[in-house]
């Protein structure tokens, strides 16, 4: 963004916190971001237009500023109204003008509710390009083409690290002593500690390479990965590599969040599909040998790899193609026109 010429008042991982306990130590920023938002909005000249995308707290109480002063509002990848408080969905509608939605499902929640929404297709779908080779990773890091590759996908915030890292690196442990000839992939997202992840894994003698090359390029090279649950999933139903998902918060933001939740999947391929197609692994039961398990079928069993990849290929079809951003460049032209 910076380099498209946008202004960048704060970064926007400052606000990128998962779980509700953890969100608590960081309420002192977000209500500081804020004050500094709502100003903005509220200046003589105020913007054309206000942008949300997710964050649906916060963007909420920033889209009731805008409304109440004449600006209008376009959410851009909406509140998860489906999974959990879908009496949001009400205030979204008094509060936004448009909605821009990721998911080809979710026209029909705003429907009665008299907002224009639309589907604009998936905006993985404009960074994703399709049939990279698998060798081209592998061979840049020295890893044989028949070697079997098995990614550890720990997602993108250093808040869920604490409690999953170790449960990883139990799992590889138990994967590397059932397939010593295995390598794994560990890809680091930008806004995650490489220094935290070596200095773990350093402990351990697993082959394992750490990597920051494009998610999607990772995924490619790996025969199966064990991740995280959120948008990872999605990236890799794209390439259609075999998968597992992992959930695991504080033990307060999980029984807070199993009241509050009212979805039957947490992991993206199975929400769309609307039927579980890729295994979930949940608080107490993400643990190494049940996961360990998975994986290993997920290696060996050929019927069980084809039969999820064909689900894989069948959701990422339900997704549409790209050209998601131009659709909501366009819309946003059109409303600060």
């Amino acid at each position: 963004m910076c380099a498209a010429g946008c202004r960048i008042l704060f970064p926007a991982d400052e606000l990128s916190v998962m779980g509700i306990v953890e969100v608590v130590s960081h309420l002192p920023n977000i209500f500081r971001r804020f004050r500094q938002l709502k100003r903005v909005l509220l200046d003589p000249v105020p913007p054309s237009l206000l942008i949300l995308i997710d964050f649906p707290d916060f963007n909420l109480r920033l889209a009731k500023v805008a409304k109440a002063a004449g600006i209008p509002v376009l959410y851009y990848i909406s509140p998860k109204v489906w999974a959990w408080r879908s009496g949001r969905a009400k205030v979204i509608a008094e509060r936004v003008d448009r909605l821009a939605l990721i998911f080809p499902f979710e026209p029909q929640i705003y429907a009665p509710l008299g907002v224009s929404a639309e589907y604009v297709g998936n905006p993985l779908l404009d960074e994703f390009i399709q049939n990279q080779p698998q060798g081209l990773l592998r061979s840049k890091l020295g890893i044989g083409a028949d070697e079997q590759v098995i990614g550890i996908f720990p997602g993108s915030r250093n808040s869920e690290l604490e409690h999953i890292l170790d449960v990883l690196v139990a799992t590889a442990e138990l994967l590397h002593a059932k397939k010593p000839a295995a390598k794994f992939l560990l890809p680091v997202a930008p806004s995650l500690s490489r220094n935290l992840l070596e200095q773990r894994f350093s402990t351990t003698k697993l082959p394992i390479f750490i990597v920051e090359e494009n998610i999607y390029e990772v995924a490619t090279a790996c025969d199966a990965v064990l991740t995280v649950s959120g948008t990872v999933t999605l990236q890799l139903t794209l390439v259609g590599t075999p998968l597992a998902i992992l959930y695991k918060v504080a033990p307060l933001s999980y029984r807070i969040g199993k009241h509050l939740i009212k979805i039957k999947y947490i992991g993206l391929p199975n929400i769309v599909a609307g039927r579980r197609i890729v295994q979930e692994f949940i608080q107490d039961a993400a643990e190494p040998t049940a996961m360990g398990g998975e994986i290993l079928r997920l290696l060996d069993d050929q019927d069980y790899i084809e039969t999820m990849q064909q689900d894989l290929k069948e959701v990422r079809q339900s997704l549409g193609g790209p050209g998601c951003s131009v659709r909501v460049s366009s819309i946003a032209a059109e409303m600060s026109a």
